[in-house]
């Protein structure tokens, strides 16, 4: 019994909207016909229903089912309700009109006003009701009380407007007007709130207001227009935040209608990424990979991708346990429908990657595992080579040898023109990769990209960290710059890079333009409230071992070309001799066996001509100690 009452309770709105539009068909043609009778010299017909108005109702109500009616909710009616609306009275108008012909023979009697006029009335009567409804749910949640936060909008269009139903549906906050640099809206009202003036006015306005929170909803902003936007929010006090680009809602990052702090990437430059996911689902749909690395910055987050866009199953390679029961708990968590198989292990032991490759028979390897630290590996050449070298050719022979389809091995903008061990041992990489093409026929690609936003051991924790720590901030030299990424565009260019399709391939991903890490400093430092020289020091420590200012991207003898997406090239590959190289691999096998430092620095020399590590006299400019911005304290000391 109480089963039935439930489901009576749950369908009853339902039956009273049925009841209501059908109520509306009645008034809008006995309505019609009742004004319009007389005046053809006929009598109005006074019975309620009629066998001709109950033929009308059955046969506007199916309609009504059949586009959709019953599918929109009163509470959140809009335009593609009413479009529905109109839709359903003109079927309704030219099933009505036939149907009244064959069973009555009486269509020649309809007055031509009453059939013109339908459609019209019907539309009225239906969509007022449901607009009215919604009008009164937002007015009844938009009356807050006196602690909700005043809110003062920057942005006029879409975005803004979608807001301030979001907030007035939250309850929690009280949007008080617009801010927008579009003189066409000047004086002009959206949602009932006025724009008010241009963003430059806000520092007048804010104060006028009495606005508590301040949200920028202009997600199309270029990072220009979004640093002065920033620093116009800077200069009230006020505490500001921003709606989701749609790349984050549509990846998941965010949700709709969230408000979130300004990032440091919303101001670096980097436009969005569009990638071609009709192709990347076409090479990955359905298909098994192998991810070394999985639980790291990168590695993590092409488990995620590939889960998201179409593979079946999923190997994890990783000799740190803690990250890896993190990255298959999040996969197992997000994507239940993959497949994941964790290995715990070094890929640099064949016996390991071996093993990973009998479990799963990937038909791709994504080496993302590899030591990505300058300085440290200045000073710790042998792991380097193990690592960076010796376990690319490892995993690369042994997916070779599995008849894997395609091995992508993830390098780094520093391997183009090495002066760092770390750059040097990512070309070796990619040249042992180069060789390894003419003995089988699994496909290798590289992928060069430089510095990623918010990976383990960039800059940007480092700051994050010493900013919450009050300071100071460190930076290298005050005319340094890297190019950047973040973590998601990389991998989705990753994973674009490979479904192009070439047999062998050196691609490269545009960066963008090279950003200063001093300006970089400075904008996290004002993002989190405070101010640069102020509040928090910037220390300039000098170039660290193996550093350079600036990174290169292009190599004189690679000839690049475009490819079928705009932010990936592919370079012509450098002539490598496969038998030299082999030589050379196996020699560093015995001299990293016997941990010998010196041999595997004059293995790694001869091996990449190219590499040219810093002179000394370059070092003594690394040393040098140059200290600016001193914060308030640091000067009374």
């Amino acid at each position: 019994m109480t089963f039935w009452k439930d489901r009576f309770r749950i369908a009853l709105p339902r039956y009273a909207v049925v009841a209501h539009d059908l109520l509306m068909v009645w008034v809008a043609w006995s309505g019609l016909n009742y004004f319009r009778q007389p005046g053809l010299g006929g009598a109005a017909d006074g019975a309620v229903l009629t066998p001709e108005i109950t033929l009308i109702l059955l046969v506007q109500g199916l309609i009504f089912w059949q586009v959709g009616l019953y599918r929109g909710v009163w509470r959140f009616a809009s335009i593609p309700d009413l479009v529905n609306i109109m839709k359903a009275s003109m079927f309704g108008l030219l099933a009505i009109v036939p149907l009244l012909f064959f069973v009555f023979d009486r269509a020649g009697q309809i007055p031509r006003t009453v059939m013109l006029a339908y459609p019209v009335v019907l539309s009225a009567l239906l969509g007022m009701p449901r607009l009215l409804y919604r009008a009164w749910k937002d007015h009844g949640t938009s009356r807050t009380d006196q602690a909700a936060l005043r809110v003062l909008i920057l942005g006029a269009g879409q975005a803004g407007e979608a807001l301030v139903r979001d907030l007035r549906r939250a309850g929690a906050y009280q949007p008080v007007g617009f801010l927008d640099d579009a003189a066409k809206l000047r004086g002009s009202y959206l949602q009932g709130l006025p724009v008010l003036g241009r963003i430059e006015d806000l520092g007048r306005i804010a104060p006028e207001t009495a606005a508590q929170l301040l949200v920028i909803a202009m997600p199309s902003l270029d990072a220009t227009t979004m640093r002065r936007v920033v620093a116009a929010c800077e200069r009230t006090g006020l505490p500001f935040r921003t709606v989701p680009r749609l790349n984050d809602l549509l990846e998941g990052r965010s949700l709709p209608g969230e408000l979130k702090e300004v990032a440091i990437e919303d101001l670096l430059g980097r436009k969005p990424v569009t990638p071609d996911w009709k192709a990347i689902r076409g090479w990955l749909g359905g298909r098994s990979v192998l991810v070394t690395g999985a639980g790291g910055s990168i590695g993590a987050e092409l488990c995620r991708q590939c889960a998201r866009h179409g593979a079946r199953q999923i190997t994890l390679i990783e000799m740190d346990e803690l990250a890896l029961a993190t990255t298959e708990a999040e996969l197992r968590r997000d994507f239940p429908q993959i497949e994941c198989i964790p290995v715990l292990g070094d890929c640099g032991d064949p016996a390991v990657v071996r093993h990973a490759l009998a479990l799963s028979s990937p038909e791709a390897v994504f080496h993302a595992a590899a030591y990505k630290q300058v300085p440290v590996l200045e000073s710790q050449l042998r792991e380097a080579v193990r690592n960076n070298v010796l376990a690319t050719e490892t995993v690369a022979r042994e997916a070779q040898a599995a008849g894997v389809g395609a091995f992508v091995l993830i390098s780094t903008d520093k391997a183009v023109d090495p002066v760092n061990v770390l750059g040097a041992t990512k070309r070796l990489a990619e040249m042992v990769c180069q060789a390894m093409t003419r003995r089988g026929n699994t496909r290798f690609v590289t992928v060069r990209f430089g510095n990623v936003l918010d990976s383990a051991g960039s800059v940007v924790p480092l700051f994050r960290a010493q900013i919450r720590q009050g300071g100071p901030v460190t930076v290298t030299d005050p005319e340094v710059t890297r190019y950047f990424m973040t973590i998601p565009e990389a991998c989705q260019l990753i994973l674009q890079a490979v479904a192009i399709g070439s047999i062998e391939a050196v691609y490269t991903l545009d960066m963008g333009e090279p950003v200063s890490i001093r300006l970089l400093a400075e904008q996290m430092i004002t993002l989190a409230g405070k101010q640069p020289g102020r509040d928090i020091a910037i220390v300039y420590t000098g170039l660290r071992q193996g550093e350079k200012l600036h990174e290169t991207l292009f190599h004189a003898e690679e000839r690049y070309r475009p490819t079928a997406h705009p932010k990936i090239l592919q370079a012509e590959a450098r002539d490598v001799v496969t038998e030299r190289i082999e030589a050379a691999i196996a020699r560093m096998h015995d001299a990293v066996g016997r941990y010998d430092v010196e041999a595997l620095g004059r293995l790694l020399r001869d091996s990449v001509p190219e590499f040219a590590p810093l002179k000394a006299q370059d070092e003594q400019k690394m040393a040098a100690t140059v200290v600016a911005f001193p914060a308030r304290n640091a000067r009374k000391t």
